[in-house]
């Protein structure tokens, strides 16, 4: 009789041994810090062995006993072949599941307007949606495909590029109904900024103080106007004629084709360094939902290029 009452426990003891400490081992498996101990407690409770001598201090306070190592090898394999045989299974389903993970902002601004077309085309494959911006552990199955936003490597994944992405000013035909269209960096300023204080404060995305500089406009001028601490609100401002948003591409494409936005500026380009980017594991285009997938993910990418 095998012993897998304790199974959650081992995966718990198993990355938090890989990573020596709680909280990286927490952020892969999505729980908390004190939840992955408690499961680790728990399974030396069982075993009533010792599995991690705990130092005092630093991020990487924990080290595995004796035995623990001796034991990991094997209980890494055991999960792994458990992992295989539930792919294995999900393979031979008479629906297809392909389970999907990117960030909340992709999946609201480009991947939810367009999915209808995919399931429409194929209606024998069910899509499950993982909307999370931590970066799940695809390799290990916690999905099949995953699209992320970055430079384009990541360990252990296989990746394909979906998309570029660049940055520029927009804002709703209802600003501009009482003044002209803005002919230049200057006369842009002029207008109510919108600025998305989420953004990280790094070189990948300009923030309007970066992007104004830019253009030669330095000063006090690039901080007024309306400070907002979610992308979504952020754009639907823009929407409400509510001041001038420094937009992505991707997140706006089809507000610009049915003119519900209007980019400002078009000679002045600021393109991003990072892209969009399908990532799976090696094993995972050999089933068949996923190459669908994929397929039409690159073709409504395509789709996206050419409509403006």
């Amino acid at each position: 009789m095998r012993k897998l009452a304790m199974l959650r426990s081992i995966q718990a003891f198993e990355a938090a041994a890989r990573y020596e400490n709680y909280t990286d081992a927490a952020t892969e498996l999505g729980v908390t810090p004190a939840a992955v101990g408690q499961q680790v407690r728990a399974l030396e409770a069982w075993l009533d062995t010792p599995l991690f001598r705990r130092l005092g201090s630093g991020t990487n306070r924990l080290v595995l006993t004796d035995a623990a190592r001796a034991a990991l090898p094997q209980l890494r394999a055991g999960l792994d072949s458990l992992d295989a045989g539930m792919r294995h299974l999900r393979q031979h389903r008479t629906r297809s599941i392909i389970t999907i993970s990117t960030s909340q902002a992709f999946v609201a601004r480009w991947l939810l307007p367009r999915l209808e077309r995919f399931t429409s085309k194929h209606p024998e494959i069910d899509v499950r949606l993982d909307v999370s911006d931590r970066l799940v552990d695809i390799e290990h199955g916690e999905a099949d495909v995953g699209i992320r936003f970055g430079p384009g490597t990541w360990d252990n994944l296989n990746t394909i590029k979906l998309m570029n992405e660049e940055v520029f000013p927009a804002c709703s035909p209802t600003l501009l109904r009482e003044s002209a269209l803005p002919q230049t960096a200057h006369a842009l300023s002029e207008l109510t900024l919108i600025h998305d204080v989420t953004t990280p404060l790094t070189d990948i995305f300009p923030s309007w103080a970066t992007w104004l500089a830019a253009q030669g406009i330095e000063g006090t001028r690039a901080a007024r106007g309306l400070q907002i601490n979610s992308p979504t609100a952020v754009l639907q401002a823009a929407l409400n004629g509510h001041g001038v948003v420094l937009a992505r591409r991707a997140f706006v494409v089809d507000e610009l084709h049915d003119g519900r936005l209007i980019r400002l500026l078009p000679e002045v380009s600021w393109p991003i360094a990072w892209g969009y980017y399908i990532v799976l594991a090696g094993a995972t285009l050999e089933t068949s939902p996923t190459r669908a997938f994929i397929n039409w993910l690159i073709d409504a990418a395509r789709d996206t290029a050419a409509t403006i």
